[in-house]
């Protein structure tokens, strides 16, 4: 089935997507090239994850047609500096082999680099035509004001890290106030999610695993997620999220695990 997509400030974004931190090489190309056959339509890569070759060759390799795939890729913190992130964009493009990404984000904030300079440059990647669409990622709630408050191009997402044992509640609402879409990363906490014994038992009531519920969970909420996995069982695995339904009382007990 397709996988629904987030409506964001104009962007369309897949609400499920392939993360590939940590993924290299030949790994990350043949994950890429096996998501995308198996319906993933969204793939988030980073100038600092060292791997946008790899993301790019998957991506020719699947065979999909590069209009039907939502690139996204970060600049990194030390590069928010105007003619560094401009340079920034356009090796990421390149490496990609791509005519322009769909997102770019600022990976980090920058406290050495005044968003009064890094916003208008990233607005500028966009008109330049190097972006479809922009936003940014570990914004809280003030750096998100600030942000939209400096953009003369609409922010389209929030790329922060959420999963059942953190609350990223007051962000997430700011955001969708400002019509920001908000993407998870680490969304199964880096695999403790699989070892939950709520998130089992909730499982266990729809046929579904730990981490499948703490997927389902976060869609639910309103997040777009990108699982990261070197693993093909795992691709699967987090792509069968929705043909199930939490119930309220359901989401309530996962909020409560939340710190």
């Amino acid at each position: 089935m397709p996988v629904p997509a987030i409506e964001a400030n104009g962007a369309r974004i897949p609400s499920l997507g392939l993360g590939t931190w940590a993924l290299r090489g030949r790994t990350c190309a043949r994950m890429v090239e096996e998501a995308l056959r198996l319906g993933y339509r969204h793939i988030d890569t980073a100038e600092m994850y060292e791997n946008e070759r790899d993301v790019g060759e998957g991506l020719r390799a699947s065979g999909v047609p590069r209009e039907d795939v939502f690139i996204t890729t970060k600049v990194w913190s030390s590069n928010l500096a105007p003619e560094d992130l401009a340079r920034s964009a356009r090796q990421s493009v390149a490496k990609l082999n791509v005519a322009q990404v769909d997102l770019l984000l600022i990976h980090w904030p920058n406290p050495r680099i005044p968003l009064a300079q890094t916003i208008p440059a990233l607005c500028k990647a966009k008109t330049d035509g190097l972006a479809r669409h922009i936003g940014v990622s570990n914004f809280d709630t003030k750096l998100v004001n600030e942000a939209i408050r400096l953009a003369s191009e609409p922010l389209v997402n929030d790329q922060i890290e959420w999963h059942p044992f953190v609350d990223q509640s007051a962000t997430y609402n700011t955001c969708r106030k400002h019509g920001l879409a908000v993407t998870a990363y680490s969304p199964v906490a880096k695999g403790r999610a699989a070892n939950n014994k709520t998130l089992a038992a909730i499982g266990a009531r729809h046929g579904k695993t730990a981490t499948q519920v703490a997927l389902r969970f976060l869609l639910q909420e309103g997040a777009i997620v990108i699982p990261r996995t070197s693993r093909s069982e795992r691709l699967a695995e987090n792509f069968d999220v929705f043909d199930s339904t939490l119930s309220a009382a359901e989401l309530s007990e996962i909020r409560k695990l939340a710190r």
